[in-house]
């Protein structure tokens, strides 16, 4: 987790989208041409090779977790970033695209009438998801917002802050003192039924996915396209960050032995380990792992492995199996996801988010 403050990347956003480019459109759908990669195509859409990423995680349901799964034909949908691409099929008018002022997300108090409501839980230091400083409180905060203004349940709901993570589980939702929490990645349950969140946890359909991304030194490369990759290799990972993402879906590098993890105090610490030849690779959700990137300043030395993500990962709306009205409440939820999905609003505020992030790196 990671606290970044945004103010000064919202200064020149709106700049971009001039009175020249009023009649541009931002975004849109791009159909895959003979000979191309998501590299090829994000280089020539987006003037970064390396955004390869944004086209994967928005097209997860035509793709799935390899990136090669690519085909001539196939309808992309590129989403707005910082302006670009332009004059796609069903891209929005850029002005329409424009960011508003970033300002820190103010909470308002709550009162008696408060405990009525449906109360749900979250933190800060998760950037870019969920932090108080960030516009409309991060992108999940702001698609939790806007899901449950359109649910509009009738007892009202509320949204609270609490930045020690490790009592949201317990006692806060166990003890129904809360009714729901996000943003919790979701484990491969079928394989591991007994690990905490499986057997304690009722998710919610994700409401966004990221990716595991591998990160390796420039100058000793390591490529993940099969598990047979990764035979041998030391990998590391911050301490207290799940790792269930190693053993999931039948691949049990970790109970097989086929990976030594070594668990660092921090991310920092695990790009040092990198760098100094004591690990092969550091595993990060990708938002994290290139603002550490780019805060260490290893952008000429650190890059993300060839060939694909570790793993995709939800994130997901979760309640206490112990709550009397936890399956209910999550199906408020996902009534207000379904709902802002269809008529857009979801997919502006990934859009807004996703133009304030990638101006970060």
């Amino acid at each position: 987790m990671m606290r970044k403050t945004l103010f000064s990347v919202a200064v020149g956003i709106c700049a971009v989208f001039g009175a020249a480019a009023q009649a541009q459109t931002c975004g849109g759908t791009y159909s895959v041409k003979r000979g191309e990669s998501l590299s090829i195509i994000a280089d020539a859409q987006y003037k970064n090779a390396g955004m390869w990423t944004v086209i994967h995680s928005g097209n997860l349901d035509q793709i799935g977790e390899n990136p090669n799964n690519i085909r001539v034909g196939m309808k992309l949908r590129l989403r707005c970033v910082d302006g670009l691409p332009t004059g796609l099929a069903g891209g929005a008018k850029v002005a329409a695209a424009s960011t508003q002022a970033a300002q820190p997300l103010e909470v308002a108090p709550g009162d008696a009438s408060t405990r009525r409501k449906i109360n749900v839980l979250t933190g800060s230091d998760f950037w870019p998801f969920t932090d108080q400083e960030m516009p409309n409180g991060g992108i999940l905060a702001d698609v939790v917002q806007a899901a449950m203004e359109a649910a509009a349940p009738e007892q009202g709901f509320a949204i609270h802050w609490v930045n020690d993570w490790a009592s949201h589980h317990e006692p806060l939702l166990s003890n129904a003192l809360l009714d729901m929490g996000f943003p919790w990645y979701k484990p491969d349950c079928e394989a591991d039924p007994e690990t905490y969140r499986c057997a304690n946890l009722i998710f919610s359909d994700s409401m966004f996915e990221v990716l595991m991304l591998l990160f390796v030194d420039k100058s000793r490369p390591v490529a993940f396209n099969s598990d047979a990759d990764m035979q041998g290799k030391t990998l590391c990972r911050p301490s207290g960050y799940s790792t269930y993402i190693f053993d999931q879906h039948g691949r049990n590098w970790l109970r097989d032995g086929v990976i030594k993890l070594n668990t660092a105090s921090s991310p920092a610490e695990c790009f040092r380990l990198l760098t100094d030849g004591a690990v092969d690779g550091v595993v990060l959700n990708e938002f994290l792992g290139r603002g550490k990137i780019k805060e260490l300043g290893l952008g000429d030395r650190v890059i993300v492995a060839q060939g694909q993500p570790i793993s995709v990962d939800g994130n997901h709306m979760v309640a206490h199996k112990s709550h009397p009205d936890g399956e209910a409440f999550l199906s408020v939820f996902e009534d207000g996801l379904a709902k802002i999905k269809e008529n857009g609003t979801y997919q502006r505020i990934i859009d807004d988010h996703m133009t304030r992030v990638w101006a970060e790196f």
